[in-house]
């Protein structure tokens, strides 16, 4: 039964706890000394938490109500509102990691599932423990550039600048809203060496596709990881758009899989044709995830997609080194050999989801080529199962 003000009034403090429920969550908790203290339990991520919103009645019931509401919403948008409060309170320090924070908090329901995390992992890892507890405005080049030495030092130069450019985004932020007054990131442009690019490594050569393709086939571990290792060469999309693919976007009777625009590296959608044989791997995976949002699930949470290193330690686990195969190497596997059986480019470039220099055309054309995209991914399907059993 709801709370009133009066019933309130009326609760007697007792040697031990008490607690009063309003709905939704929101209880009144009296303590024996007669103290009374609104919370929230709720569940978050498949834990139970408790946010607390002050004590009665200097917060009174109708306030408490409109806090508990507020945090329903941000639960709704997948936002904790315990961290999002602790991330509100540290800001007012005006630290490099309670802005980042905050940063973040404000703009990852824009991003693509699992950016928000690798940034948010990136600074606890390179960045933080030098900087974090500095007031921003306070932080000088010289001390941002002696951080991302550590991470140069250690051998992954990307790293280092992915670590700068958040920086910067992070000191922009600061700056828009009053707690900086310059982007010093901006003066370590060229201090740090540049890229050199790698090609990720794939199996281009028929004669060893087919002995991968039947140990996915035999692999033994968790029956999700297998769907998304065999469905893999099939589709050739990014790791993380087949990671976060969810059933929603899959449509069995146009034989298509639709990728939303805020999910794609370009920010275009960007249609898949199906396979009869990749509708055959979802139909068998249909009955053990069909009911929820994402086809490949994490093994610890429903709610959350595989993470991005299931597929490279399922590589690993059959026995395919870094050196030889990975997550990425199916669209380099796919690419090198449906342009050598003579495929027009353009419909391999397109069913990539290769970038093109007019974005706003390529916005409009998603669907480009769609009928002979389907014939080339019905063809490349076929002719994976004719490796797959060429040394049986």
């Amino acid at each position: 039964m709801p709370l009133t003000d009066l019933s309130i009034r009326k609760l007697n403090p007792r040697p031990k706890y008490q607690r009063f429920f309003d709905g939704g969550g929101l209880y009144l908790e009296v303590s024996p000394a007669g103290g009374k203290h609104w919370r929230l339990k709720y569940r978050f991520d498949g834990k139970e938490k408790r946010l607390t919103f002050g004590e009665y009645p200097i917060v009174s019931l109708k306030e408490a109500r409109i806090k508990r509401d507020d945090a329903k919403r941000m639960l709704a948008n997948g936002i904790d509102p315990g961290a999002a409060k602790q991330a509100e309170k540290v800001a007012a320090a005006g630290t490099f990691e309670a802005i980042s924070r905050e940063w973040i908090s404000k703009y990852s329901s824009s991003w693509t599932p699992g950016h928000a995390e690798r940034i948010l992992r990136r600074l606890e890892r390179d960045i933080f423990p030098w900087l974090g507890h500095r007031p921003i405005n306070q932080i000088t080049p010289p001390e941002l550039l002696s951080v991302l030495r550590r991470v140069e030092e250690r051998g992954i130069i990307e790293t280092a600048h992915r670590a700068l450019a958040n920086s910067g985004q992070i000191f922009r932020y600061a700056i828009a809203t009053g707690r900086a007054e310059r982007d010093i990131s901006q003066d370590l442009r060229g201090a740090i060496p540049p890229v050199r690019k790698k090609h990720l490594a794939s199996i281009t050569k028929p004669e060893l596709i087919g002995p991968m393709l039947r140990a996915f086939d035999a692999y033994d571990g968790f029956f999700v990881t297998k769907c998304a290792l065999r469905l893999a060469p099939l589709v050739f999309v990014r790791p993380g758009e087949l990671r976060g693919a969810e059933w929603s976007e899959i449509g069995f009777q146009a034989a298509e899989w639709r990728i939303p625009a805020e999910r794609m590296k370009m920010r275009i959608e960007h249609l898949v044709p199906l396979s009869r044989q990749a509708l055959a791997i979802l139909e068998e995976l249909r009955p053990l995830t069909g009911q929820g949002r994402y086809l490949f699930p994490s093994m610890r949470s429903k709610v959350r997609p595989m993470s991005d290193a299931t597929i490279l330690n399922a590589l690993r686990r059959l026995g395919y080194s870094k050196e030889e195969m990975t997550g990425h190497g199916f669209r380099s596997m796919a690419s090198t050999l449906l342009n050598g059986q003579g495929w027009n480019r353009d419909w391999i470039e397109r069913q990539l989801a290769h970038s093109e220099s007019n974005t706003v055309r390529a916005a409009y054309n998603y669907a480009e080529y769609l009928p002979e995209r389907h014939k080339m991914m019905q063809a490349w399907a076929d002719y994976l199962d004719e490796l797959r059993a060429a040394a049986i």
